[in-house]
């Protein structure tokens, strides 16, 4: 039972960023976000909840972490009260948010729960992986219940889903998780509030540039305040007593180049699921549903591809599958460039997709095992934090990044759709042209079309980026292949 109640939060956590993903083009409608902006639904969650995540897990040492736990699931809950109940994209914003805090405090800290809750050997070892499990398979869950719910219902439940899991989540913690040792430390409070704004400035910037060019003197101060604010951060950590980041984890270049690759992939990941979202739904025509059901072999292929990985790592060692699952990930985001109006799923979007995610299953069980590789057991948890924030800044920063690939081609292409539109369009579709400044099918489709494809051409790139830091600074040692075919730990006690 207790180790119910923690996967559940984990799936309740990771699900909740994929979920909305479905729903996206329904709240960009009832809410009147733009395309780039629309982004931030995704961001103001993934940024408070990467930027967040170490502080999340330290409070868990310091506070006792069922007290902690329980306290992030009913945040994580409440703020899915107020987005599903938002009015307009100001408070959604806010209210994802808050989501992010509450995931950020309750996550990390039900990880921490399982070595606390379970005896070490075959017992917690199973515990694991039910979580690695259930974090790995919550996307693919994520993706279909937001079909679900988006069809039969709206797309507030994709939030409102989420009030009834985190309740009975925090009525059974008490009766079967035992409160853990709290741990005497501060609270580097500073560095955590220094790292998250500076990254919602310079994702800000980025999607401001999208909008307003790079020559506006607001994207211009956002990107001057992010790298004061950034700057700022690397001092503080440096002369922390008890960081929030430790610093010295990027001295050893084997972990340095992990989370390099792991920043490049999520960029590449994010930016797949939300511009494939968007265009499945908006030029295929798929409903909610079946978006939902295109994205399934997505997490199948994933499963494929870490499941022959994790047999045959002891082997060859982490490298070569650190270097072709970059190779493959921007093969399949080349491929998808290749999509226009007349794409169909089967003969433009399965393919790519499938590609692209026998890459990914290969890159998460070599980076996330590179990342723990020689790291003291006092350690481990600093580490895979570290690898955990990184995916969500670098996913953020990354799709920031593409929107504004895809709003520089996208108004490129309807400053040629506009034109051809006004020559064929009747005066009613004119006057609706002219209030909402949208055009209509298939002159919108157009547009779409040549902002997602110059988004893929950007994802491409960051995938090729991460092959090339596998090449350049991944270097495997004969101990760490004998640590891998032995079986022993991961780093020194």
């Amino acid at each position: 039972m207790a180790l119910l109640v923690i996967a559940a939060c984990q799936l309740m956590v990771v699900l909740d960023i994929t979920i909305v993903n479905i729903a996206l083009p329904h709240i960009q409608r009832s809410l009147d976000f733009s395309t780039t902006s629309l982004s931030w639904v995704v961001n103001a969650y993934t940024l408070t909840f990467g930027g967040l995540l170490l502080l999340g897990g330290r409070a868990g040492d310091i506070l006792g972490r069922r007290r902690v736990f329980i306290f992030g699931v009913l945040l994580f809950v409440l703020a899915s009260l107020l987005g599903g109940l938002a009015q307009n994209s100001g408070q959604l914003l806010a209210a994802r948010a808050l989501q992010g805090v509450g995931g950020a405090i309750a996550s990390p800290t039900s990880l921490a729960l399982i070595s606390t809750t379970f005896r070490e050997g075959p017992e917690r070892n199973r515990a694991f992986g039910v979580f690695a499990a259930v974090s790995a398979g919550g996307g693919a869950i994520g993706l279909l219940a937001g079909g679900i719910l988006v069809e039969w219902l709206n797309w507030r439940w994709v939030l409102f889903v989420n009030i009834p899991i985190g309740i009975l989540i925090a009525l059974a913690t008490p009766r079967w998780i035992k409160e853990s040792e709290r741990h005497p430390g501060r609270f580097d409070i500073t560095g955590a509030l220094l790292s998250t704004v500076g990254m919602v400035l310079l994702v800000y910037g980025f999607i401001r540039a999208a909008q307003d060019g790079w020559g506006d003197a607001l994207t211009l101060a956002s990107f001057g305040a992010a790298v004061l604010a950034l700057t700022a951060f690397v001092l503080v950590e440096r002369s922390s007593r008890q960081p929030i980041t430790p610093l010295h984890m990027f001295a050893d270049r084997n972990r340095a180049g992990t989370y390099g690759i792991m920043l490049c992939l999520a960029a590449a990941m994010f930016g797949m699921f939300f511009f494939l979202t968007l265009f499945v739904q908006n030029v295929l025509d798929f409903s909610p549903l079946q978006a939902g059901l295109a994205f399934l072999p997505v997490s199948a292929v994933i499963a494929i591809g870490a499941g022959l990985t994790s047999r045959f790592l002891p082997v060859y060692g982490p490298k070569p599958f650190m270097v072709g699952g970059g190779i493959l990930a921007a093969a399949g985001l080349a491929w998808l460039t290749l999509t226009d109006v007349h794409s169909t799923y089967a003969g433009s979007v399965l393919g790519p997709m499938l590609v692209f995610s026998l890459g990914m299953g290969m890159e998460f069980v070599s980076l996330t095992l590179m990342a723990l590789s020689n790291v003291p057991v006092r350690e481990t948890g600093a580490a895979s934090g570290l690898l955990n924030a990184t995916q969500q800044v670098g996913g953020s920063l990354g799709l920031s990044i593409l929107v504004t690939m895809f709003g520089t081609a996208s108004g490129n292409e309807a400053e040629k759709q506009i034109p051809r539109f006004l020559q064929q369009a009747t005066p009613t579709e004119r006057a609706r042209f002219q209030h909402t400044g949208e055009l209509p099918p298939p002159w919108a489709d157009e547009v779409l079309t040549a902002g997602v494809s110059a988004a893929f051409v950007m994802a491409a790139i960051f995938a090729v980026l991460a092959a090339l830091i596998a090449v350049v600074a991944i270097q495997v040692r004969p101990s760490d292949l004998q640590r891998l075919q032995g079986g022993t730990g991961l780093g020194p006690g």
